[in-house]
């Protein structure tokens, strides 16, 4: 069962949140939950802070379930300082979603036929988990200090930042990291989730599970022009490489 927290201006500290619903799960409407009904935790309510808290789907990796979202953000103005997000496939959300789906059912959830309002979000000294595709969306977010813990084979980002939106994912002075079940040269920074996606790397660790190349086009090769990839002052095992020439490197 997924919690929903509605109210605006309030701080949660210290709170643990745990779900298990998954993609492949069938809902009582006799169709698959598919992604985005299964986040554990909602956020909906705005200038909301969470420090201390842990979020987490146990549903298992998506090879086997399909997404499994652990938190989901779409309220503005949201601050997570020294919280745990842990997943595999899709671990945290942040919206808006994308204008339109390419599936069938794709967004089919709560959040399926509202408007697309634009967010930020600040998230701060956290432990973020997952695989494949694990934090994701189409928000303005700035990431702090934080470590990016791939516990599987996959992309870390895959945003979907609106054409007109200036910043979408900024990831300043964090670390990459990996389980120990995953191998050397095995996982990407990110993928275009939509043609416009945006991520920035400013001064991050780049662990040894980091592929040479860094970032993938999603086989988007029309989208080279309009992807905003860019990665400066990164150092570590990962940060060695030949980036492609879709990415901006300084």
């Amino acid at each position: 069962m997924t919690v929903t927290i509605s109210q605006s201006d309030i701080e949660i500290k210290d709170q643990t949140f745990s779900g298990s619903l998954y993609a492949l799960m069938i809902h009582e409407d006799g169709r698959p939950y598919h992604t985005f009904r299964t986040p554990s935790v909602v956020i909906e309510g705005a200038n909301v802070t969470c420090t201390g808290c842990t979020f987490e789907n146990t549903a298992g990796p998506g090879k086997e379930v399909g997404q499994a979202i652990a938190l989901t953000l779409d309220g503005d103005n949201i601050v997570l300082d020294h919280c745990v997000i842990r997943a595999h496939q899709d671990s945290l959300f942040l919206a808006p979603l994308p204008e339109r789906e390419v599936q069938k059912d794709g967004f089919l959830g709560a959040k399926q036929p509202k408007p697309r309002i634009p967010r930020t979000v600040h998230i701060r000294n956290c432990l973020i988990e997952g695989d494949v595709d694990f934090v994701f969306g189409g928000a303005t977010a700035y990431f702090d200090n934080c470590e990016f813990r791939s516990n599987g084979e996959g992309y870390v980002f895959a945003p979907c930042t609106p054409k007109n939106v200036e910043e979408g994912f900024i990831v300043r002075n964090c670390r990459f990291t990996c389980t120990d079940n995953v191998p050397d040269k095995s996982c990407y920074i990110a993928r275009p989730w939509r043609d416009y996606g945006m991520v920035r790397l400013e001064h991050c660790e780049l662990g040894r599970h980091i592929r040479p190349e860094g970032w993938h086009d999603w086989d988007k090769a029309y989208a080279h022009s309009m992807i905003r990839f860019s990665e400066y002052d990164s150092y570590g095992p990962g940060a060695e490489g030949q980036r492609p020439d879709f990415v901006t490197v300084g």
